[in-house]
């Protein structure tokens, strides 16, 4: 059973240098975002299959740790990303951005103040 373990390790490590790869050559920020979850996801199972062919619990514990930075770092990528380039023409006919339906409601409601102090 060990030696599935330890095959089963090579074969996560061979997917490392993979998604390692990808990390370093990615052409976009997305893609090597990917390859960054997948080199961390692999890295947990990893450890985790390390952890027990090698009767080692506490690598448990660190392969707890780097999924959870694992998430950290996705969320971190999210919240920090630069913002795409954002089109200079105005939106298709029948649709609004919202900005624009929060003004055109703040106009409509004005507008029906302004007629109902007219009227009274």
């Amino acid at each position: 059973m060990e030696l599935a373990y330890l095959l089963f390790a090579l074969a996560l490590t061979v997917n490392l240098a993979v998604g390692l790869l990808r990390v370093l050559r990615g052409p976009r920020l997305p893609d090597r975002l990917l390859a960054a979850q997948l080199f961390g996801t692999t890295g947990v199972t990893l450890l985790l299959v390390l952890a027990a062919a090698q009767s080692w619990p506490s690598l448990r514990d660190v392969a707890l740790v780097f999924a959870l930075l694992g998430l950290l770092a996705a969320v971190v990528f999210t919240r920090l990303r630069p913002a795409p380039e954002c089109s200079s023409r105005a939106p298709a006919e029948g649709r609004h951005e919202v900005g624009d339906a929060v003004a055109g409601s703040n106009a409509v409601a004005a507008d029906d103040r302004t007629r109902g102090s007219d009227h009274g």
